[in-house]
């Protein structure tokens, strides 16, 4: 499984996790095909996004103008709460992939080209706020 395939699987499991309260194990093998085995990445992401949400999230909601995180569908935020945990923990990721993937993966969840403009955004205003601290 490519990484690219993986931050799909990582997103669908944030967000079943998301919605249901499941454990990340249970989330990441529902979302994997017939005799698909989750990759260390995917797991990796998946579990380092939720033991960091607390600390992802203040960094979200900083980078929001006019906006709160309760108001982002929940596709945009597990798809922006995973690039910031692969922005601050990823350290063999640089940040211009992490962004540029969480944009191609909001084009693709939603169809349109809106939901990648914001992320962008969003991110890059993230990413800002690391650099400088």
């Amino acid at each position: 499984m490519n990484r690219r395939v993986a931050r799909i699987k990582a997103v669908q499991s944030l967000y079943q996790i998301e919605m249901t309260s499941v454990d990340p194990q249970e989330a990441i093998q529902a979302v994997l095909e017939e005799g698909e085995e989750a990759s260390p990445f995917l797991e990796g992401v998946v579990y380092g996004t939720v033991e960091h949400q607390s600390e992802i999230d203040p960094l979200l909601e900083e980078s929001l103008a006019n906006w709160t995180l309760s108001r982002i569908s929940r596709v945009e935020r597990a798809i922006m709460r995973l690039a910031v945990y692969e922005m601050k923990w990823q350290e063999d990721i640089p940040h211009n992939v992490s962004i540029n993937e969480a944009i191609d993966l909001a084009k693709g969840f939603s169809g349109e080209e809106e939901p990648g403009r914001f992320v962008n955004g969003v991110l890059s205003k993230v990413e800002k706020s690391l650099m400088q601290s």
